[in-house]
């Protein structure tokens, strides 16, 4: 039997796969194969992270996929540069401000250019069994003692103990890429044993194991990270001890951990984040590391009012989007607010202002529409101006010019809101003729005024809803018709350009039952650019549009 076991590692290791690959090391029916004797049967051989990744890069880029789903506004930088990076195998050090989808560009080439990988079910160190060197494998399958020639981890003691128990019927599973991908926010606690693992007093005492054996490692971020990536967010916050224990992995594949005699190989790629405020050749980061991170990409905030618009329609998380919509102009003025917000003279401009900032803002409309209409009425939750103020709880910035205090934090906000509730409402207000606006200001002239309320309803509930209301303007109830018209195809545009993304639309789909809310939400647009047209046509005081004086 023993001799039958070492022919076919044998014949395995020394042969060609016998299956053709789907993706980098992938078997096409890769999901069949289930236990170790499988992978032996067909002489699977394992390829590289670094292969995996440009063999897959390669691939998409062929068929003309995008490689990184969800990653928007970057196709003419910063994808490019990544891409570059992959294709030369370097490990990449990502420099931009907060809330520029550093971490989630990580997330996404361990997600899409990664290939499944067959582990040893119940590690953690992500071990493929024929990454065992030959002769350790037979002497597992027949029961024979290993005979250690070199110091060097191939897979855990744990894995060897499975498979010395259960031979060929060892079971496997195929771990994903995003599943290999290890996630560490730099600290002052993170330590050095962290990164690299420790000698562990407690499976010393408790299993009885000598102070060198490999029972007595437990295993750090970067072997975890095997076969994978590993994430380090603010690298320069890492300090230079910590950052010492990274270079032999990024120059040679290798590391070794204090006094222990192993040397581990955890084929792993390293992507790093920095602030560009750390990022200096003499700041925080330690000139080796600096230099064997051998990619350096700067990444930026979203350059159009589009990009952010479908980023917060992407990133917005709704607990119960069947019940809300978001109109398109309502997304525009989240979005303008914040790229306002951006390039304000007094605001902190090394400090940035998060697209999480946008996003956050969204999903507190959602919350304040749902709060005073949606779940008291029964009715859709749509986010209207009347409730744009409720974003002071959600939006982040410092000043750099004036005294950063929470008073000029409100006041400059304020400002740029008004800004941006003029921009995104003249848009509209410009596509109605002058003489449906000289009818809207002539019965407006006949002591007549508009209120507007968080708490008025759109559709006919009660004389003072924005139905009501309109069919009491029937010049202004027209214009707000033309421009429902008008949302509605941007919002299909919107639609179409989201799905081309691959984002989810529920939430900004056009139904059926949104007209009431919906009308209420398009009424206050058209009030609004009436205030700031020139000349203005409507003033406003309190919750009420009236004829300006």
């Amino acid at each position: 039997m023993s001799s039958k076991i070492e022919e076919a590692v044998h014949r395995s290791y020394s042969t060609k796969p016998k299956y053709n690959e789907v993706m980098p090391g992938v078997p096409e029916d890769y999901k069949q194969v289930k236990t170790l004797g499988d992978l032996i049967k067909i002489n699977y051989k394992h390829v590289t992270v670094e292969e995996q990744l440009r063999g897959n890069l390669v691939a998409k880029l062929k068929n003309g996929e995008h490689p990184y789903p969800g990653i928007i506004g970057y196709d003419d930088d910063v994808v490019p540069a990544v891409n570059r990076a992959i294709l030369s195998g370097h490990d990449i050090l990502l420099v931009g401000q907060i809330g520029q989808a550093k971490t989630k560009i990580a997330e996404a080439i361990a997600k899409n250019l990664l290939s499944p990988i067959p582990v040893v079910r119940g590690t953690i160190t992500n071990d493929i069994p024929t990454s065992i060197p030959e002769d350790h494998l037979v002497a597992l399958l027949t029961g024979s003692e290993i005979i250690r020639t070199t110091p060097e981890f191939t897979v855990s003691r744990e894995c060897e103990d499975i498979i010395r128990n259960d031979k060929l019927e060892t079971k496997i599973d195929w771990v994903s890429g995003i599943d290999r991908f290890k996630y560490i926010l730099s600290t002052p606690d993170i330590s050095v044993k962290d990164l690299v693992g420790q000698i562990d007093a407690i499976k010393i005492a408790k299993k009885g194991v000598e102070l060198y054996s490999m029972e007595s490692y437990s295993a750090g971020q970067l072997l975890q990270a095997r076969h994978g990536i590993l994430c380090i967010d603010e690298l320069p916050v890492l300090d230079p001890r910590k950052q010492v224990a990274l270079l032999s992995v990024l120059q040679e594949g290798k590391f070794t951990t204090g006094a222990y005699p192993v040397v581990f190989k955890p084929d792993v790629k390293i992507i790093a984040t920095a602030n560009p405020i750390d990022y200096t050749h003499s700041g925080k980061i330690i000139e080796p590391l600096f230099d064997r991170l051998k990619s350096h990409v700067d990444t930026h905030y979203p350059l159009t009012v589009e990009d952010e618009m479908l980023i917060i329609i992407q990133e917005a998380r709704i607990a119960d989007p069947k019940n809300v919509f978001l109109p398109v102009f309502m997304v525009k003025t989240i979005a303008l607010i914040t790229q306002m917000m951006r390039v304000h003279h007094d605001v902190n401009h090394d400090k940035g202002v998060s697209v999480r900032m946008a996003v956050h803002s969204m999903e507190m409309m959602i919350g304040e529409a749902e709060r005073t209409r949606s779940i008291i009425h029964g009715v859709k939750a749509i986010p209207r101006f009347c409730d744009i103020h409720c974003i002071h709880q959600s939006s982040k910035f410092e000043l750099s010019e004036m005294e950063d205090t929470r008073e000029n934090r409100r006041n400059i906000l304020d400002s740029v809101i008004e800004s941006a509730l003029k921009e995104s409402s003249v848009e509209y207000v410009q596509k109605i003729s002058p003489e449906q606006i000289a009818k809207i200001k002539n019965e407006f002239s006949k002591n007549k005024a508009f209120q507007v309320s968080q708490v008025l309803l759109g559709g006919k509930k009660a004389d003072s809803d924005y139905e009501s209301q309109l069919a009491k303007l029937p010049a202004l109830k027209q214009a707000v018709g033309e421009t429902l018209l008008l949302v509605k195809e941007e919002q299909k545009q919107i639609v179409d350009r989201a799905k081309q993304l691959g984002i989810r639309t529920d939430a900004i789909s056009v139904s059926q039952d949104l007209d009431g809310e919906l009308t209420a939400a398009v009424a206050e647009v058209v009030l609004e650019g009436l205030r700031h047209i020139q000349p203005p046509v409507l003033d406003k005081k309190d919750n009420s549009y009236a004829l300006a004086q």
